[in-house]
């Protein structure tokens, strides 16, 4: 076995738990989610994750990381669209596709966001970041559309995802977000 064999099993055993913290966290909470829960997720054996990770708040920057790591994904595949508002009825298409699981378990970001709120431990920074770069994204595109309310525009929109998402989540019903993703849409039509 060489050095590089074993970095790439340490990086997939890593990529793995953390995967599966984001999942675990967004689905139990962060209060109530164990190392344990997290390595039988990522099938890893629970002994492991120490030497991946040293405290479960590793495991929760861990999951910050593969949030922000699938945000920028997210961001660069919308990028492609050619036209702005294009971009941002297509963030609010993958919001509306996710609804069953904002039934269950609400929106990874903000849910996680406010939960590490409550905490005091600076986490909540982190995740703050998150968001922050989701406006920003959403700011830019609404500028690229001629918007001198660019900024207002993005603070509304990604609030009124967040709402909807409490909404969804706390009434159990996958049409209020189907609603509001068409609701959404319009607006996005009356600026272009």
């Amino acid at each position: 076995m060489t050095d590089s064999s074993a970095g790439t099993r340490s990086r997939g055993k890593r990529e793995r738990l953390a995967a599966a913290a984001a999942t675990v966290l967004h689905e139990q909470g962060v209060e109530k989610t164990t190392l344990a829960d997290i390595a039988r997720v990522a099938e890893v054996p629970v002994g492991n994750v120490y030497y991946y990770f040293k405290t479960k708040n590793e495991l929760v920057e861990a999951a910050i990381e593969t949030h922000t790591r699938s945000l920028s994904d997210l961001i660069e595949a919308l990028d492609r669209l050619p036209e702005p508002a294009e971009r941002l009825k297509a963030l609010i298409a993958g919001w509306v596709e996710q609804r069953d699981t904002a039934v269950r378990f609400g929106c990874p970001t903000g849910t996680l966001a406010t939960e590490l709120d409550k905490r005091g431990d600076g986490l909540d920074a982190t995740v703050a970041d998150l968001m922050r770069t989701l406006i920003d994204w959403a700011e830019a595109q609404f500028a690229d559309m001629g918007r001198t309310d660019a900024r207002e525009s993005a603070v509304a929109l990604i609030a009124a995802y967040q709402g909807i998402s409490v909404l969804t989540n706390t009434l159990r019903d996958p049409e209020l977000m189907a609603a509001e993703g068409r609701r959404l849409e319009r607006w996005i039509d009356s600026m272009a």
